[in-house]
């Protein structure tokens, strides 16, 4: 009851601040991702430390800030970093912006991260369509009672992320001459880094890319009937057979140069994704 009251009492703060009445799209800004805001001019900017029950990031690259913008009429929420299992958070507080953006009545979000890439044809510094996902770290933010006005007890997953949002990133991408890979996208909870061993089992369940994050926010996102396009900037590749070393500071610097691509891709899709 405690966290769905927290829930409420977020959703009516953003009823009670936000300068307009409908959100057509939410955006969720993965590691290092940040820069896309540059290219708006938001009429709006909420430090998540102002915003009530809202979990804080603790980690480098996750600015931790809401915006609201305008994006050819399109009102655009963009959560500019995360919070993750990693840091010590719940699945049900990983996923609690997700969460208040669905009772807000958002119906699409867009869902980035930087992932390594496991499929040994992808290249670091390209960009990847989500298909669907694996989710290997042994938690779901849907465990505990569940609120019936929310979503069902039991949500189907035979299609998570939109196939509707699916053809019309693959259209844009390819408007804009941008190559978009395609694959699953596989969760562990971190924060340590694969190992070769990991990194083989991972790519024979059928992984193409691996990260710590997007996951649990897809299940509370389809848990609410909201419509989901998920798309990973590959920072670094992972070939079991000749596994190179790797920091969060160079993942961090690789999502960097990956942005202005998803920047192009982003500034043309989300007026389309509100028109479909």
């Amino acid at each position: 009851m405690q966290k769905e009251n927290n829930v409420y009492q977020t959703c009516k703060f953003f009823k009670e601040n936000l300068p307009v009445e409908h959100v057509g799209v939410a955006l969720v800004l993965g590691s290092g991702l940040g820069d896309f805001i540059q290219s708006l001019n938001p009429m709006l900017e909420l430090p998540y430390s102002q915003i009530p029950h809202f979990p804080q990031s603790t980690i480098k690259g996750h600015q931790g800030v809401f915006y609201l913008c305008q994006l050819e009429q399109v009102n655009l929420a963009i959560l500019s970093g995360r919070v993750h299992l990693y840091e010590g958070y719940s699945p049900f507080e990983v996923a609690f912006a997700t969460r208040v953006l669905g009772v807000l009545g958002v119906k699409n979000i867009i869902l980035t991260n930087a992932a390594g890439a496991l499929n040994p044809q992808f290249d670091v510094g390209s960009l990847m369509l989500i298909t669907d996902h694996i989710n290997m770290t042994g938690n779901n933010p849907l465990t505990g009672p569940n609120v019936d006005e929310w979503g069902p007890r039991f949500p189907d997953m035979s299609q998570v992320y939109s196939p509707e949002l699916q053809q019309l990133a693959l259209d844009t991408a390819k408007k804009l001459q941008i190559r978009l890979e395609k694959g699953v996208y596989l969760c562990i909870p971190g924060p340590s880094l694969e190992t070769p061993a990991e990194t083989r089992a991972f790519r024979f369940l059928g992984a193409d890319a691996i990260g710590m994050s997007t996951v649990m926010e897809a299940i509370v996102a389809k848990h609410m009937g909201m419509r989901i396009l998920g798309l990973s900037c590959l920072t670094n590749k992972n070939l079991p057979d000749c596994m190179a070393e790797t920091s969060h500071e160079e993942i961090l610097s690789q999502a960097k140069k990956a942005n202005s691509i998803l920047s192009t891709l982003l500034l043309d899709l989300i007026p389309r994704i509100n028109s479909n």
